[in-house]
């Protein structure tokens, strides 16, 4: 079995100062897993505190085979001893959109962790921009509610940028 968390932060341009960087602060952060999770290949726990109504975090579990992975922008490959993990390219319109990215190979009892944040528009001729950060965990091999929140990744893929221009917070890494 393969566990899947994404915890997902959504703001929009006006939410960018301080006062509102504060009100979020905090909330990328691993949740407890739901207690019973379907018998599937692939669980993911999708959860998204979103500007629109005050943080409040919605979550859902969404269950399948291994191509449901790519409803988060995931590709997941398995041989006898190991999951691969990569990272599809996305609609970010920043960082802009780069080839699928390897960022982990995981064997079982392992987890994976990545970070990345992205501005997003509806269309190309929108000026309504949208940001996200997410902290997503991969574990390969049944898991506690609580091993996203207490445990430490065995795999860490960071790749947060300064997504409001000037230098960059940390640069784009690829492993």
């Amino acid at each position: 079995m393969i566990v899947i968390q994404r915890v997902r932060v959504r703001w929009t341009a006006a939410a960018r100062g301080a006062p509102a960087a504060n009100a979020r602060r905090g909330l990328d952060q691993a949740v407890a897993l739901p207690r019973s999770l379907p018998e599937t290949d692939v669980v993911i726990h999708e959860v998204l505190a979103d500007e629109a109504v005050n943080y409040q975090c919605h979550d859902e579990v969404l269950a399948g085979g291994f191509r449901q992975a790519t409803a988060i922008g995931l590709w997941l490959d398995r041989d006898e001893a190991t999951v691969t993990v990569d990272r599809l390219s996305g609609s970010a319109a920043y960082p802009r959109p780069y080839a699928p990215t390897r960022l982990f190979r995981l064997t079982r009892g392992q987890v994976g962790r990545y970070r990345a944040n992205f501005r997003f528009t509806g269309c190309a001729c929108s000026r309504s921009w949208y940001y996200e950060d997410w902290l997503v965990h991969v574990s390969y091999g049944r898991v506690t509610p609580d091993c996203f929140v207490h445990g430490q990744p065995d795999h860490d893929a960071d790749h947060r940028v300064h997504l409001y221009g000037g230098t960059g917070r940390r640069a784009l890494t690829y492993p």
